[in-house]
């Protein structure tokens, strides 16, 4: 087991663990007939999240629990105060659950391994607010809450991410799941100069004090065709992008 990151804050301390798994498993080459078969050992990584809780609380996707031990204390809370339909509308389009697992007390949460990989993050202010990809969001400080966010533009069902998206507002730590490692994911600062524009499939999150605006990137339906690009991000104001230039390579 690795430690692969670490972040912490309020009683609440957030680390992400690689393991490598090793199985073995049968090739039969086609050569002669009488060849036996070759037994060959693939690692394959796991990446797996612990939460340290003291005296702070965490907040986990349902299901996302593998054991705790201290004195800890949990209970269901619904991420936002709508009604059943509004709640599911909300689900629907972000693919984030409605409800989340809080756990409150001394002690360590762990989390469920998978191949699927962990970017841990902080937010300073209860006033900061990040804008999530579908699906990413994982687990966070019981301070920060989990909402979602409608872009103003029809244009957002086809940007990559859908007409909604989560959005984490508040101070804490927060994990995200990531189709890469966090090795691979590129970080750029705007200062409010410069205009950003990138196509949403490779977008995992960027702070929600940016202004966006989602539209072709080219003016005209022939341009748009001709193009390929379809419709993207354009994004200006003071804030950071976290991008995926890997995520489509197989």
């Amino acid at each position: 087991m690795k430690l692969e990151s670490e972040h912490g804050m309020d009683g609440v301390t957030m680390r992400v663990h690689r393991f490598v798994e090793k199985r073995m498993f049968s090739r039969l080459i086609a050569t002669a007939p009488d060849k036996e078969p070759q037994y060959i050992v693939e690692g394959r990584d796991v990446y797996q999240l612990e939460v340290e809780l003291n005296g702070g609380d965490v907040l986990l996707e349902p299901g996302a629990l593998q054991f705790h031990h201290g004195q800890i204390s949990s209970s269901v809370i619904r991420h936002e105060e709508k009604g059943f339909l509004a709640r599911a509308i909300a689900s629907s389009g972000t693919g984030e659950a409605a409800h989340a697992t809080r756990f409150t007390g001394q002690g360590t949460v762990w989390c469920e391994p998978g191949r699927r990989h962990f970017v841990l993050g902080t937010m300073e202010s209860d006033s900061d607010a990040m804008l999530l990809d579908d699906r990413a969001f994982y687990a966070c400080s019981g301070d920060i809450k989990l909402s979602t966010h409608r872009h103003s533009s029809v244009a957002g069902l086809f940007s990559g991410n859908g007409l909604v998206q989560p959005k984490l507002t508040g101070r804490g730590v927060f994990a995200v799941e990531s189709p890469v490692p966090e090795n691979e994911i590129k970080i750029i600062e705007l200062d409010g100069t410069d205009e950003l524009v990138v196509n949403g499939d490779f977008m995992l999150m960027y702070s929600a004090s940016l202004n966006v605006n989602i539209g072709p990137l080219v003016s005209g339906i022939r341009n748009t065709m001709r193009s390929g690009e379809g419709f993207v991000y354009r994004m200006t104001g003071k804030g950071t992008v976290f991008l995926m230039p890997t995520a489509k390579v197989s």
